[in-house]
């Protein structure tokens, strides 16, 4: 392997390593940081190719964070960078985890504790909020997109729908949506 493709493996893990040691609340919470590190900072991918690249992660089996890592990795240095990028995402919180389960159980009855916990959630829930705002002034305005995210929010919110029906059907409505304005009908 070539001295430039393995120093950039070095960086893409110290990149996702990095992202993953200081984002809480997994892959949705990443995405702000993801944007900013990989594609403002480093420009080593595009603004625009992010949605695709959440679209892609959030459709294959696995969490998000891994796999968009995974795929970042595997698009700038192959097979190896797609390793490197995922051990450095897993790593810092397979270690916290580790270090916590010794510890968590003598501790968690302490009010302290408690509220650190409840203002994790908060900035979680604000990080998630955050990637959405992002995510949805990067998405072309599109009435049946907006539909569809609304439609299976209320479906799986509200519903309890099965998350992964949802997702096929959505699929299968982009794509017969696809098929028409590609044969020249609009919708």
């Amino acid at each position: 392997m070539d001295r430039n493709k393995m120093g950039l493996c070095v960086r893409l893990f110290g990149k996702f390593l990095k992202i993953g040691a200081f984002t809480f609340g997994g892959g949705y919470a990443m995405i702000p940081l993801i944007r900013r590190e990989i594609a403002q900072k480093e420009g080593w991918i595009e603004e625009k190719d992010i949605l695709d690249i959440l679209a892609v992660s959030e459709s294959t089996p696995g969490p998000i964070a891994v796999n968009t890592a995974t795929f970042v990795g595997y698009r700038l240095a192959g097979p190896l960078g797609a390793a490197a990028a995922t051990v450095g995402v897993v790593l810092p919180s397979f270690v916290i985890i580790f270090l916590l389960s010794f510890v968590l159980r003598q501790f968690e009855g302490f009010p302290a504790v408690r509220y650190a916990f409840w203002g994790i959630r908060v900035a979680v829930v604000a990080l998630v909020l955050s990637a959405l705002v992002s995510m949805a002034r990067e998405c072309p305005w599109n009435l049946l997109s907006y539909v569809l995210a609304a439609g299976a929010f209320v479906l799986v919110g509200f519903f309890g729908a099965n998350s992964i029906l949802v997702l096929l059907a959505c699929a299968l409505v982009g794509l017969a949506a696809s098929k028409l304005r590609i044969g020249g009908m609009k919708l």
